[in-house]
């Protein structure tokens, strides 16, 4: 694995397969994924017992039927994934290694998940107290885990900072002893802990959570045989940002590990769960340049794609990869742009910072019917995706084998307003 990323703003394939091609197969605005380098990701974190796949990040069945072929097991955090995950092969209760190929992590219980949650025997992460009384009073002398807030939270936008008491995410560590209290009431046994501060980790807030979770086992007691790193693992999106450094990484959590088991007597599995760092290099946004227009000082390359299909720029200023690719496959010199897409909102802006401050790109000269990419699209992009100006959902595809599948059919304009009823 390298350890920061390369993004030239000038390409012409994606996975060896020509993205001129890729437009004229599946139209634009599409999403198309690298299946090679979803397995690459997953090899990378092969040092630990488990890798669960918070498919929050990119929840296509083609996706988790992908991760499930490769050995990694899946994080469900609605009654929606549950289905997507069913339907992609994993089942509820244990398998006979006797692994949780589903676990239901979430703050609240609503009807349909818990329903779902009995009729499968889907382990639960308990993200709040509450959920422990629910759940017990539906099934008595369960397993469960604790999702726990340790009271400090990190992550590359306030908005992505899961931890801390600004945070609705997990159960606040002083309640530890009355979530044992809830438990015991209804036979339930506490057999897991999970703690995720937040996205875009680093090992300074590791070794943190890590201390965190050891002195929560020790709180909870010897029915503990699962601790899970939870998720965050960044990937780099600009040239400034790099990976950490995943040796170090995982020799914190199994120090912290050994450390238990040294203390409980009995092995304890460890889990991550990663969604970004799986899914995000994977996927690239192709859309059509439709307007070229200067606009004073600015010069604005409009796509058909816009926040519709990728939120992240316009919710927290987050950075993208942009690459163009020229019809006649020239190098072509390079002018300072924004980037836009065609939504009637000042906000659809790719090339913005938090706050909505508008910035400028170094990108080739490009013509109106050519091609651009927003690269590292996978993760939080699709899954976001809205109809506002109903505009129909992007087509997903991925690329396998040298093959281009569609695995997600572009919206149709029946689909838009399916449900939708006049008045009698």
């Amino acid at each position: 694995m390298p350890t920061v990323g390369t993004f030239p703003t000038s390409r012409q394939d994606i996975a060896g397969i020509s993205i001129a091609d890729l437009a004229a197969q599946f139209s634009t605005p599409t999403f198309v994924y690298d299946a090679a380098v979803i397995v690459e990701r997953i090899e990378d974190l092969k040092a630990f017992d488990l890798v669960r796949y918070a498919q929050k990040a990119c929840s296509n069945i083609a996706i988790l039927d992908l991760a499930r072929r490769q050995s990694v097991v899946v994080d469900a955090v609605s009654a929606g994934e549950i289905h997507r995950a069913l339907a992609a092969g994993y089942q509820g209760g244990t398998n006979a290694d006797g692994v949780h190929e589903i676990v239901y992590t979430a703050d609240i219980f609503d009807a349909d998940a818990l329903d779902l949650v009995i009729e499968h025997d889907i382990h639960v992460n308990c993200g709040s107290p509450d959920m422990i009384d629910q759940l017990g009073a539906r099934k008595s002398g369960a397993e469960i885990t604790l999702r726990l807030n340790p009271g400090f939270g990190h992550g590359h936008s306030q908005k992505t900072n899961t931890g801390g008491q600004q945070s609705k995410h997990g159960i606040w560590y002083e309640q530890i002893e009355e979530c044992k209290q809830r438990a015991a009431k209804h036979g339930i046994t506490i057999t897991g802990l999970h703690m995720h501060i937040g996205s875009g980790t680093d090992l300074e807030h590791l070794a943190q959570v890590c201390g965190a979770m050891e002195k929560a086992v020790r709180e909870v007691g010897n029915t503990i045989n699962t601790i899970s790193a939870g998720g965050g693992l960044p990937v780099p999106y600009n040239a400034e940002q790099s990976y950490v450094n995943l040796d170090e990484y995982f020799s914190l959590w199994d120090s912290s590990r050994k450390n238990l088991e040294s203390e409980l007597g009995h092995p304890i599995k460890l889990e991550i769960e990663p969604g970004r760092y799986l899914a995000a290099e994977s996927g690239n946004l192709v859309t059509e340049i439709r307007a070229v227009k200067e606009m004073g000082d600015n010069t604005f390359y409009l796509v058909d794609a816009g926040f519709n299909n990728l939120a992240r720029p316009i919710m927290y200023g987050s950075y993208h990869p942009i690459s163009v690719v020229t019809a006649d496959g020239s190098d072509r010199e390079d002018v300072d742009v924004v980037v836009g897409g065609p939504l009637c909102e000042s906000g659809d802006i790719f090339t913005q910072e938090e706050g909505g401050f508008v910035s400028k790109r170094s990108l080739p000269q490009a013509k109106v019917g050519e091609f651009l990419v927003l690269e590292c699209a996978g993760a939080y992009g699709s899954v976001m995706g809205s109809n506002y100006n109903s505009k129909p959902l992007a087509a997903e595809v991925m690329i396998a084998e040298g093959k281009a599948h569609l695995i997600r059919e572009r919206q149709s304009y029946q689909d838009l307003m399916r449900g939708e009823r006049l008045l009698d």
